[in-house]
């Protein structure tokens, strides 16, 4: 059996395999570390399961239409204005199964073969993969540590050509945990409206920000940027609702039928029971959310504080998500039975055997002198984590 090329180019998702290792594992009885997972280890507030028992009770268990009900698109629209200062109509909203389905949708519909992508890195792991799929090519823009992670306008002006299609914007960043700042976003909005590019704004961590740090989304800051802008969000971060894969994009109305279009060929409409749990999550009391970001409040602090005192790791202070990305470029430099480790994969392979914790290469995201460790895990786990990767390193 011959495969399609769309697929034998895809890489696997080393998230997900790394977590699968760590898990047979643990099958086999062996106390491991989890810092992978890219989701809250808190579970979905009460309110919401609740609103899924009555939608179960009450049959609504059938199809509904392909972009969601007309009253959680009309509560996407409240929740976009209220939030984000943008006004949209519920004919201008796909509701979707998960923000990644709703990215790979918008890829589909926009990009033509060969089409530009432009994909700052330390990038989501999806993000090329998806653009490889939908048959355009992902061009990354490195970004550095001493800029905070974040691309600059000159940068991405000079990344620009002909066949620049759209620019990915991620804020609050994973892997990095930045995010843009109003002047930093209308510096970049005027870049694209000047050239017309398409923005893709992913703002899946929207709700996670620390230390008085606002988020805000790129469509609301300069006239003409809306039309360009097909905003992304979802449930699954903040409510803690990953398993129930409700995200949700806004963006122009020819996009929008397209994408309806393409939907109602691929998943059709997003689980009705989901549906309902979304739209307790997006009307619904916040008291879980905030109770959940202090508790990520307190992680964060402790981790990048025990990072920076382990000796050849530097760690930024992430103002977003949950995610750490500690630089390890000194640590590859050693050497393990003999020989240098060299790169992250290396080293996050050696660190699980050896010291029986599990993290995320920094190659997968596109700078291989890093790690990713998400602390959506226990301050319990978090502590002891740390105690092994210290002791690890100071061996080496």
């Amino acid at each position: 059996m011959k495969l399609a090329k769309r697929v034998t180019s895809i890489n696997p998702s080393p998230t997900l395999a790394i977590t699968a290792k760590a898990n047979r594992m643990r099958a086999e009885g062996i106390n491991i570390i989890g810092f992978g997972a890219g989701e809250p280890d808190f579970d979905t507030p009460v309110n919401i399961k609740e609103a899924a028992r009555q939608a179960i009770d009450k049959g609504f268990t059938k199809y509904t239409p392909t972009t969601g009900t007309k009253e959680i698109k009309e509560a996407v629209c409240k929740k976009l204005k209220n939030d984000n200062g943008l006004d949209y109509a519920p004919s201008d909203i796909i509701v979707s199964c998960g923000a990644k389905h709703s990215i790979f949708n918008i890829l589909m519909a926009l990009c033509d073969d060969n089409d530009e992508v432009l994909i700052p890195s330390p990038y989501w792991v999806s993000y090329p993969e998806m653009v490889k799929m939908a048959g355009g090519k992902p061009v990354i823009l490195k970004t550095t540590a001493e800029n905070n992670f974040k691309v600059s306008p000159e940068q991405l002006k000079n990344a620009l050509n002909p066949r620049t299609k759209i620019f990915i914007l991620n804020s609050p960043s994973n892997p990095t945990g930045m995010v843009y700042t109003k002047e930093e976003l209308l510096a970049i909005a005027n870049i694209l409206l000047e050239n017309k590019i398409c923005c893709i704004s992913d703002e899946i961590y929207e709700k996670i920000v620390y230390d008085n740090c606002r988020h805000y989304s790129i469509a609301s800051l300069e006239p003409g940027m809306k039309p360009l802008t097909i905003t992304v969000n979802g449930v699954s971060k903040a409510y803690s609702m990953t398993g129930w894969r409700i995200g949700y994009m806004a963006g122009p109305q020819q996009l929008i039928q397209a994408m309806s279009n393409l939907q109602d060929h691929s998943t059709s409409n997003p689980a009705s029971i989901s549906q309902k749990a979304a739209l307790e999550a997006l009307e619904g009391p916040q008291e879980d959310l905030k109770k959940m970001l202090k508790s990520f409040t307190e992680r964060r602090d402790y981790i990048v504080k025990r990072l920076n005192n382990i000796p050849l790791v530097s760690c930024l202070k992430p103002q977003g998500a949950f995610y750490v990305f500690p630089n390890i470029s000194e640590v590859l430099k050693k050497e393990f039975n003999g020989k240098k480790i060299g790169d992250s994969l290396a080293f996050t392979d050696i660190l699980l055997t050896e010291a029986k914790v599990a993290v995320v290469p920094g190659a997968v995201f596109g700078d291989d002198n890093f790690i990713r460790l998400s602390y959506a895990t226990s301050m319990e786990n978090i502590v002891e984590g740390l105690n092994r990767i210290e002791q690890f390193i100071k061996k080496l």
